[in-house]
């Protein structure tokens, strides 16, 4: 059976390439607040794209599976494992990066207050963990000041009220993101500080 052709001669009417179908798109994605417009392959994961195409390598590779977290950014805000996303379904998202944390702190060049605890508290050690850490920290606070729950929050409290942040609660909400070299103390104590 022979295929019919539309318009083009390398187009068929289905919408595949005469040849097979396409396996690249053009996105745009907001990164720290920029637009960056890339031609990418269908499989490029998030962190691929950020890593390769907006040259942002803060975000690190770790597992590959959504493990281990290292590769955490914000997306809209929330926390997401950058391995496991394909790039050409955020177009038009939001993504903020370690690096874009910075910028969100507000005045140029100034740390985010989480970066700065880190740092006074020597919260990392390899540093491979220490971005993704920083980022889910950052959505962990948003969703703990909005009221949303975690496997360990206390039952009795009303929906809307923020979460209280014990030490518990931390470690638990920070619990995808670990850390080989067992700065575990060091990093809920720089969270505290932040909240305190």
């Amino acid at each position: 059976m022979e295929a019919s052709v539309g318009r083009s001669e390398d187009v068929l009417e289905t919408g595949t390439r005469a040849d097979g179908p396409d396996t690249e798109s053009r996105v745009t994605v907001r990164v720290n607040g920029a637009s960056h417009t890339v031609e990418i392959d269908h499989r490029t994961t998030l962190l691929e794209l950020l890593r390769e195409n907006v040259g942002l390598t803060g975000s690190k590779k770790g597992c590959d599976h959504g493990q281990c977290g290292a590769c955490t950014v914000l997306l809209e805000g929330r926390r997401v494992n950058s391995c496991l996303l394909l790039a050409v379904a955020q177009e038009g998202y939001e993504i903020v990066t370690v690096e874009g944390l910075i910028e969100a702190a507000g005045a140029d060049g100034d740390l985010h207050p989480l970066q700065r605890a880190f740092l006074d508290r020597e919260a990392f050690q390899c540093g491979d963990c220490a971005p993704g850490q920083l980022c889910s920290a950052v959505g962990m606070l948003a969703e703990a000041k909005s009221g949303q729950p975690s496997v360990v929050t206390e039952t009795d409290l009303p929906t809307d009220a923020p979460v209280r942040l014990t030490t518990e609660e931390i470690r638990e909400r920070l619990s995808g993101n670990p850390c080989h070299c067992g700065a575990y103390s060091s990093i809920v104590n720089a969270v505290q500080d932040v909240i305190a």
